[in-house]
């Protein structure tokens, strides 16, 4: 299965914060987009919901 990844939309060439997610069945992945090989974060759905508004709250 290929992953389509997304890349906040805070995120920049030259900014330290690159952050990519994706969506697969039950799964929400994250990764840091300087890094496609490494690490990735798996959350739930559930806990992926839970975690959007600490998330955002800088956004505000």
């Amino acid at each position: 299965m290929k992953l389509e990844w997304i890349k906040s939309s805070y995120s920049t060439s030259s900014g330290p914060d690159c952050v990519e997610v994706a969506a697969a069945p039950g799964t929400i992945l994250v990764r840091d987009s300087k890094d496609p090989d490494g690490p990735r974060l798996a959350l739930t759905p559930t806990t992926w919901t839970a975690f959007l508004p600490y998330a955002t709250a800088s956004r505000r």
